[in-house]
């Protein structure tokens, strides 16, 4: 992995307004030691973020290569705060939680998630995690290419077919009304095309509505 990637965490804040808040405390210094983490390994930590409403203007601004949330209780919320501010341009999410929930887990998967680590988050883990989200992430992005690339071909194969069939209709028409051959009324279609600078499927449906407007 490039160690220089740009590398965003969501987390709670450092700063916990009560010590007697076991909970912030912890959740507190897992975020800590996430970060520490990270740096240890030679990671290019930008910026730790909040999750809240202006995470999508930030996160736009940053234009970070990967992005790891940092949560426990509120997992969920923290989540659909990071899909929501990821929704138009995809990167890698790797989610560091304690939350062992397998239905959670699903959930955060088909939201988007590369990689959801359960109690992960020693030092010496970070890397191969972090590796094989991006690896993940890369491959699914792939796929997804493919995906669209054959969509393209079959709408255009779609497209290709329907238009022939426009065009065999309408050269039928001249052929039945104007008592011409089918190479004639190919030519005598294409020409048309050719003076008015159209294609030759535009030609056609012309044609037809033309034919359909006077019966």
């Amino acid at each position: 992995m490039n160690s220089r990637l740009k590398i965003v965490v969501v987390a709670p804040d450092l700063d916990v307004a009560d010590p007697d808040d076991d909970h912030a405390m912890h959740q507190a210094e897992r975020s800590r030691s996430l970060r520490i983490g990270l740096l240890e390994n030679g990671f290019n930590l930008i910026a730790s973020l909040p999750a809240d409403v202006f995470l999508t203007e930030r996160i736009a601004q940053l234009q970070p290569d990967l992005i790891i949330v940092d949560a426990e209780s509120d997992a969920r919320d923290a989540l659909e705060h990071v899909v929501m501010a990821t929704r138009d341009a995809r990167r890698p999410i790797v989610m560091f939680t304690n939350d062992d929930d397998a239905t959670n887990a699903r959930a955060a998967v088909t939201a988007g998630v590369s990689a959801y680590v359960v109690a992960g988050l020693q030092s010496a883990r970070i890397r191969p995690i972090l590796d094989v989200a991006l690896a993940r992430f890369a491959h699914e992005q792939a796929l997804l290419q493919t995906l669209a690339s054959t969509q393209s071909e079959r709408d255009e194969l779609s497209a290709e077919l329907k238009n022939r069939k426009l065009i065999d209709r309408a050269k039928g028409l001249l052929m039945q009304r104007q008592g011409l051959s089918e190479d004639e009324a190919f030519k005598k279609m294409r020409k048309t095309a050719m003076d008015k600078g159209l294609k030759l499927a535009e030609v056609a449906q012309r044609m037809l509505d033309v034919a359909d407007l006077l019966g």
